[in-house]
């Protein structure tokens, strides 16, 4: 599973890896982490608001930071 943080690196940003970083390790999952913080990377997804969750190519989150249950679930959908 491929996930990515799009962000500049703000403590929003950084939150947002922590809580996914745990959620997929806590799932037990095999995964690669990816933060993109140049804007040319983030608008290649059409995202408007960062932070940004993406599973395997999909946005399934932004402007928010979910919690790290919130992202388990969003990672079993999204198997």
């Amino acid at each position: 599973m491929r996930i990515q943080i799009l962000g500049v690196g703000c403590s929003k940003c950084e939150k947002l890896a922590q809580n996914a970083e745990t959620a997929a390790q806590e799932s037990s999952m095999d995964f690669t982490l990816e933060k993109i913080g140049d804007m040319a990377g983030i608008l290649e997804f059409d995202v408007l608001q960062t932070p940004a969750l993406v599973v395997d190519g999909r946005v399934c989150c932004s402007g928010t930071v979910p919690t790290v249950d919130d992202i388990k679930k969003i990672l079993l959908e999204s198997k």
